[in-house]
């Protein structure tokens, strides 16, 4: 079974209320048993809403609870990241999935590179919350 981020597949549920619509990877998905998840929607957040960041750490600093995932008004959201992001860890378990398609530098879905917590657009080496904890539990990741 394979996961991919929702947006990947063309639900509108980024931050703008947009989505990341990837046709070429929605072609090769047909072809497998797949199930979308969004993270940050699991967590209870709205579209649209302020974009976020991780702030003063990495994902794995936010999973020992020394770092955050903030807005750009600066509120604190890093309980409803946490929460969607183990809800989404949960699914992907309980539907046996060994892979996944995440959207790139997403503080919930990226891959390798996030943004730093600058809202400058600036990236830094790194994984989100929900990639991070794919990874603990031995489930392969490529970035899209």
């Amino acid at each position: 079974m394979i996961a991919v981020s929702s947006c990947l597949i063309g639900k509108k549920c980024r931050y703008s209320a947009t989505d990341a619509l990837n046709q070429q990877l929605l072609d090769k998905l047909s072809k497998y048993d797949y199930i979308d998840i969004c993270p940050e929607i699991l967590g209870g957040l709205k579209t649209p809403r302020l974009p976020c960041e991780i702030v003063l750490g990495t994902a794995s600093d936010i999973l020992m609870g020394s770092a955050k995932i903030i807005d750009s008004n600066h509120n604190d959201i890093t309980e409803h990241m946490l929460i969607g992001a183990m809800k989404a860890l949960n699914i992907c378990i309980a539907n046996g999935v060994t892979k996944a398609y995440l959207k790139q530098k997403s503080p919930t879905c990226g891959y390798g590179l996030v943004y730093d917590g600058s809202f400058s657009s600036k990236l830094m080496e790194g994984n989100g919350i929900f990639a991070q904890l794919l990874i603990s539990n031995g489930i392969d990741i490529i970035a899209v």
